[in-house]
């Protein structure tokens, strides 16, 4: 996975390329991901690194404009634990394990003008990336809900995935395929004052 200096002035790993389906044409770039039910934050490695995540969801039927590049998906501001921060723009269709996604990088000042779009639909997040192996295990601490959750993105459907030993006991389920967890069905429920899922 590649990295570059974006708008924001942070240098942050992009997403891959589209697949090559050896026939010439491109597939949608995929986001292969598990995700796991956590009974809060365990203890995490030395090697954990904190980052800080804010974002919101666009209303795409709020969006009248044909060629609006912000009709839909995901808004972020990412701040690295140097401090910098990079923003970006991402659209993902599909459920479960396997979804498409499509992000691109912009710039602050984008950032700041499609942001009141979102409206209430946000929520902000304590990112812990731990490097274990070939993968990185993701453990998120929410601000507004007592919700913690791990997920780790696979470079295959099929990849092996074997919890490290600082998740033992503190796994309740997998919730790959419960679209309930997904953070932006959390914030359109956070938003709205609805009943949210079992946190733990």
């Amino acid at each position: 996975m590649g990295g570059q200096s974006g708008p924001c002035g942070a240098r942050f790993a992009l997403n891959p390329h589209p697949l090559d389906r050896g026939s010439g044409e491109a597939s949608p770039p995929l986001e292969i991901e598990r995700v796991f039910l956590l009974r809060g934050l365990p203890p995490l490695p030395a090697t954990a690194e904190a980052h800080r995540l804010e974002q919101g969801y666009l209303d795409l039927e709020a969006s009248s404009a044909r060629r609006d590049p912000f009709a839909e998906g995901r808004l972020r501001r990412w701040v690295r634990p140097d401090g910098e921060v990079a923003c970006f723009h991402t659209v993902k269709r599909g459920s479960g394990v396997v979804r498409e996604e499509i992000e691109r990088e912009i710039s602050q000042a984008e950032f700041a003008a499609a942001w009141p779009r979102t409206g209430r639909r946000r929520i902000e997040k304590t990112r812990y990336r731990v490097p274990e192996g070939d993968l990185v295990w993701e453990v998120d601490r929410f601000d507004q809900v007592p919700l913690v959750l791990a997920e780790v993105e696979l470079p295959a459907p099929d990849h092996p995935v074997e919890t490290p030993a600082w998740l033992d006991g503190w796994i309740v389920r997998e919730i790959s395929e419960d679209p309930r967890y997904r953070n932006s069905e959390l914030a359109r429920r956070i938003a709205g004052g609805e009943a949210l899922p079992p946190l733990a």
